[in-house]
């Protein structure tokens, strides 16, 4: 695990994916406790500043980037290595301390930070290797990566590769990185065959569609940076002819929140332009929906603990980098938030046509509303493909990109029990099974998430038969799936048949008799047979859970 808090996880036993900040690890790290983490490179400074003072380490570098910076250099380099220069150094200098280029060769690029960096053009060597410097130049020094190319190397192909090692990393929490590192690597194999759809030109409009979802809505830096080095690649050096007309969407200015609560205690901020006090501890989507202003959400339910996966929640903060989940961003005094602004608008847009060209979501209504209201175009990116076997993927080894079709979850259905069914080709990774099967509510955990990027999908304990599984049948996690990826037999049947029809369906409210806790069941009824049972989600005794005699207890009193 790269990301930090993926790594926090990791160490305490959890699946290595990372974690919503605010809290940062300063504060909440590791087992709960404020945590820092840093990389070797920044510990080795300290002896030396411990040793000759704070000033003397200052005056080396700029006023800005202080100290000496380490830099891998590779590829078409004569003598590479690892070079210590002071921050500051001109990227000419550093490259002609290694030797520059072999005789008789010319300098084609520099890929300057890493896989999670961008291109430099040889016109552009004089870029001042500081955090400042490259910021100024629109560039990153990044993990201090200096890969020099040739007029040998095809730059096509290293830039495919990059593609696919974000495609390859993604740990699959999210839907932008999840989808959106497929479908940047698609659209470049596709314009490499030479089988674009449409122009090349709209090929590269969409990844700019495409990275800038990315960038926005993913939930670590891995998602945020897979579209840095194509989009230098694509902009920059022009690899691919001339880019299309650049993607506008203005940041909301502004500067970080920094303001004390009230006087009362209630938390003062901005909601769409107008001022709102709120509890201590309320999230932005509380806040938003005590306003009545709609936010979309997917992984969110009131009776779980956030998600934060599927994104289509995000706000825009003024002055932050990237957009924050309001499903989990708590309030803080003085700030501005936008739930409505462009660039939340084109990433809801973003995460709806990667779920949707992925998922059937044909059992889905409110998001099939979603598509419409955001304007979504998810047959852009190609007929899914069809079903085929998605259980024993092995992470880390992803097929190559699809160019014909565009890569989804259709899988044929799974059928191993008499109570219900599981159909993950409608699975959109929200994790509400998970949590409703796990320490949120059943404490059962007889599923979980496997495998890694694409091929995250929801499992039992190394992918047995349900009946095989800890399984025991309350169906809780079927009364939090909002997609009918896991649905009651009887109703999945009635939907088989077309049959099924929530227009004809009526609902009675009545008390389980099982037992003495008094669960409140919902019975759903069409052409006059119960066809499932649910709880609602605001009874306090059940919190819409229920178990196996009160979810499938009706079916010994039905033929």
């Amino acid at each position: 695990c790269g990301e930090e808090t993926a790594l926090f996880n990791s160490l305490e036993g959890k699946r290595g994916e990372p974690r919503s900040k605010p809290p940062f690890p300063s504060q909440a790290g590791v087992f709960g406790k404020p945590t820092v983490v840093n990389n070797v490179e920044t510990l080795a400074n300290v002896l030396s500043i411990l040793n000759d003072g704070a000033k003397s380490y200052a005056s080396i570098g700029t006023a800005q980037s202080t100290g000496t910076r380490l830099f891998c250099l590779s590829g078409n380099v004569r003598r590479p290595g690892v070079y210590e220069v002071p921050c500051g150094t001109k990227l000419r200098e550093l490259v002609e301390l290694a030797g520059g280029v072999s005789e008789g060769r010319k300098l084609q690029a520099v890929l300057l930070g890493g896989a999670a960096g961008g291109f430099v053009r040889p016109d552009e060597l004089d870029v001042e290797l500081s955090m400042e410097g490259a910021r100024a130049a629109g560039a990153t020094l990044g993990s201090g990566v200096v890969m020099l190319f040739d007029e040998s190397v095809d730059l096509t192909e290293h830039v495919a590769r990059i593609a696919r090692f974000f495609r390859e990393e993604s740990c699959g929490q999210c839907v932008p990185c999840r989808v959106g590192t497929v479908r940047q690597e698609e659209a470049l194999a596709r314009i490499a065959c030479g089988k674009p759809r449409g122009s090349v030109r709209e090929e590269l409009a969409l990844l700019e569609h495409v990275g800038a979802g990315m960038k926005d809505a993913s939930i670590c830096g891995l998602g945020q940076t897979a579209y840095s080095a194509v989009e230098s690649a694509v902009k920059r050096l022009k690899l691919f002819g001339e880019p299309a007309a650049p993607l506008t969407l203005t940041a909301a200015s502004g500067t970080p929140a920094n303001k004390p609560a009230s006087s009362d205690g209630r938390i003062e901020f901005t909601l769409d332009g107008r001022a709102v006090a709120v509890a201590p501890g309320t999230t932005i989507l509380q806040a938003a929906r005590e306003q009545g202003l709609d936010v979309p959400t997917l992984c969110y339910l009131e009776t779980l603990a956030p998600a934060n996966a599927c994104r289509l929640c995000v706000v825009e903060v003024e002055g932050a980098r990237v957009l924050a989940p309001s499903c989990s961003r708590a309030v803080e005094p003085g700030m501005k938030v936008h739930t409505q602004s462009p660039r939340v608008r084109h990433a809801r847009k973003f995460v709806l046509e990667m779920l949707a060209s992925s998922v059937d979501l044909s059992t889905a209504p409110e998001l099939q509303q979603r598509l419409v209201e955001y304007g979504a175009e998810p047959g852009r990116y190609g007929t899914p493909e069809g079903p085929h076997a998605r259980d024993h993927a092995l992470a880390g080894h992803q097929e190559p990109a699809l160019v014909d079709f565009a890569a989804s979850v259709a899988q044929p259905v799974k059928i191993d029990n008499d109570l219900y069914v599981r159909d993950y080709g409608k699975c959109v990774l929200c994790y509400k099974c998970v949590e409703a099967c796990g320490e949120d509510h059943q404490n059962t955990f007889a599923i979980g998430v496997a495998g890694r990027g694409f091929d995250a999908r929801i499992s039992t304990e190394f992918d047995v038969p349900l009946p095989e599984s800890a399984c025991v049948y309350c169906g809780n996690c079927i009364a939090v799936c909002p997609t009918g990826a896991l649905m009651a037999k009887d109703e999945f049947d009635l939907r088989a048949a077309g049959r099924h029809d929530e227009r004809q369906e009526t609902t009675t409210d009545t008390i389980c008799p099982y037992c003495g806790v008094g669960c409140t069941l919902r019975l759903h009824v069409q052409h006059g047979k119960i066809i499932k049972a649910t709880s609602p989600l605001d009874n306090r005794i059940t919190l819409g859970n229920l178990c196996i005699k009160g979810r499938f207890g009706w079916r010994f009193v039905q033929p």
